[in-house]
């Protein structure tokens, strides 16, 4: 995690002890550097400076991790905003975000979602199906306005990630064909309600090497060129996000590094420029602190760590089979031994890290790194568990950015049968 650091004391996040933290305000517990969000940010828009005049935009993937406070964050900065959802349109309007800079991705947006989206003004609907731009038509025209639109072009290009978040291939749900985009760009240019102004693509998350990045921009930029030769001249070029981050031993490029194939491909280029990025905004600007609950003596010279913290919490290693280094917030002297370390949920496949070693005792604080991104998003109540906290570090001060649950409000909305 970026400015996260071990002394006499312990692991501390900017100037704070992740002991001090666990105390004031328990575990699970998200904990966030403020420092490390504001420099993964800042070392996008250096890498953009020199491009076209600075004439570019970026889109935080509102999806990797949605706290208003991250939010906030990122719109005192300048970011605009990549949604999925009415809610998250909500979020970010609720954050102070500029639903102008707001651009509205995703396959199935229902007519309240779109109706709720033309009204607050955003930047643009990036279309994932020629049934998605009727429907955009027909409840701008019931509103007497006009959408403007991008259509997500899916490249068949392989992203080189794992399966589930690889979303450029033909055989993805995510975006039009390339084969289809002409015709379609056609037909939108046609309709009443429609206004044409960009085209997107985003091939796949935790991305390693930009040059399939570059592959997919290059085989975008030759529709753009076809467009224009037919009178159809976009305003914009979105190339999404997916750059990766370091949850283990990956060789990961700088951000200046992993940009500079693809801003090479766009030199000279007179659209102005859009990015997506998420995780490598907000992955290792967190961490997931946590309880050792139970040790217990398993087979095979391999002892069982139970935490606090469980696959409700964290769903990344229990879905993708992820890493995320753990370490001790304390580190003990003493034979590490070979460890499984798991929650307390009632699943087989409710784990954390396999084959760790560790030197721990009951009661000892673990921190779970490279927690930032879909994490506390993709948290849930399975087993009735209330979801963490989240704490943001600003310096030497903290903010609980959000309470920990309590058990009734979760069956709050439920009711028993008269």
């Amino acid at each position: 995690m970026s400015n996260a650091d071990i002394n006499d004391a312990g692991l501390h996040v900017e100037e704070v002890n992740l002991v001090e933290i666990a105390k004031k305000y328990g575990t699970p517990c998200y904990v966030y550097s403020r420092k490390a969000l504001t420099e993964s940010y800042t070392a996008y828009r250096n890498a953009l400076a020199g491009h076209n005049d600075g004439n570019s935009l970026i889109c935080y993937a509102v999806k990797a991790n949605s706290n208003l406070a991250i939010l906030n964050i990122f719109a005192r900065l300048g970011a605009g905003f990549d949604i999925v959802s009415g809610g998250e349109l909500a979020r970010v309007i609720a954050a102070g975000g500029d639903a102008k800079k707001t651009v509205f991705s995703g396959v199935g947006k229902s007519h309240d979602e779109i109706s709720a989206a033309l009204q607050a003004g955003i930047k643009c609907f990036n279309i994932e199906s020629s049934s998605e731009l009727g429907r955009i038509n027909t409840v701008a025209g019931n509103l007497g306005l006009v959408a403007p639109v991008s259509i997500r072009v899916n490249p068949d290009v392989d992203a080189k990630t794992h399966p589930y978040i690889s979303t450029g291939l033909k055989t993805s749900k995510f975006g039009v064909a390339y084969g289809e985009a002409l015709p379609l760009y056609r037909f939108a240019a046609t309709m009443p309600n429609i206004n044409v102004v960009g085209i997107d693509c985003h091939i796949g998350s935790q991305l390693l090497d930009s040059a399939p990045v570059a592959e997919a921009t290059q085989k975008i930029l030759s529709l753009v060129d076809a467009l224009a030769a037919e009178g159809i001249k976009l305003k914009h070029i979105d190339i999404g996000g997916g750059m990766g981050i370091r949850y283990n031993d990956e060789a990961m490029p700088s951000t200046a590094e992993y940009l500079a194939p693809v801003l090479k491909t766009l030199a000279g280029r007179n659209e102005s420029l859009l990015l997506e990025p998420g995780r490598s905004l907000v992955g290792n600007a967190g961490i997931l602190l946590t309880k050792v609950e139970v040790l217990k003596q398993g087979g095979n010279d391999r002892d069982f760590v139970i935490i606090d913290a469980a696959m409700n919490d964290l769903m990344r290693p229990a879905l993708y089979d992820a890493w995320h280094n753990i370490v001790p917030v304390r580190p003990r002297s003493g034979e590490a031994r070979l460890c499984e370390v798991v929650g307390p949920v009632c699943e087989s496949g409710d784990f954390l890290g396999h084959d760790r070693r560790l030197s721990v005792q009951e009661g000892d604080l673990l921190a779970i790194l490279s927690a930032g991104a879909y994490g506390m998003t993709m948290s849930s109540n399975y087993n009735t568990r209330p979801r963490a906290a989240e704490v943001m570090v600003d310096g030497d001060k903290t903010y609980l950015i959000r309470k920990r649950e309590e058990v009734a409000q979760l069956f709050a909305e439920e009711a028993l049968l008269p």
